[in-house]
């Protein structure tokens, strides 16, 4: 089994619900099982700033599949959420960024790992540092030294969990 980090994202049609059933979707892959999320964190859109702010969080999947095969997977799922790709950094129903497997360094057309830019952003370090703060890069490079090192004017608020009514 390889482990692999997912980022979610969304900014669209009630971003919270798409990001909290995505991450219950993510355990229904193929070969596939979730491990653990983090919480969910709103954040300011990076690049075009008009358009609403994103709720992100990250996923830690256990899988039998290939790097393709689970992005094939991950764009799948965004499809089934309605994502239309417009504009690079727009607005959007469902993101979905394969950020690591295993420690595996891949520079194809498709897919680059790790995600090439995942240590500049706060809203994959943040809640990444908040499940894994021992995670370490293939580079060497671990996640609390990169979280510490950021230096975003908005860095991602953390949204509480949702408090259930009791019976």
């Amino acid at each position: 089994m390889s482990l692999a980090w997912i980022g979610l994202g969304s900014n669209l049609d009630e971003p919270s619900a798409h990001v909290e059933r995505a991450l219950d979707e993510l355990d229904n892959l193929p070969l596939t099982r979730r491990r653990g999320a983090s919480p969910l964190y709103a954040t300011r859109p990076v690049g075009p700033a008009d358009q609403p702010d994103f709720i992100n969080a990250v996923a830690q999947l256990e899988t039998r599949l290939s790097p393709l095969a689970l992005l094939d997977q991950l764009q799948a799922l965004e499809q089934r959420h309605g994502r239309i790709r417009e504009r690079r950094w727009g607005p959007r129903t469902l993101d979905l960024d394969l950020l690591l497997f295993d420690e595996q360094r891949l520079a194809t057309p498709r897919l680059t790992l790790p995600h090439p830019e995942m240590t500049r952003r706060a809203f994959v370090l943040v809640p990444l540092a908040e499940v894994a703060p021992a995670l370490v890069l293939p580079d060497g490079r671990d996640i609390a030294s990169l979280t510490a090192a950021l230096s975003d004017e908005a860095p991602p608020k953390r949204i509480p969990p949702k408090v259930l009514p009791r019976a």
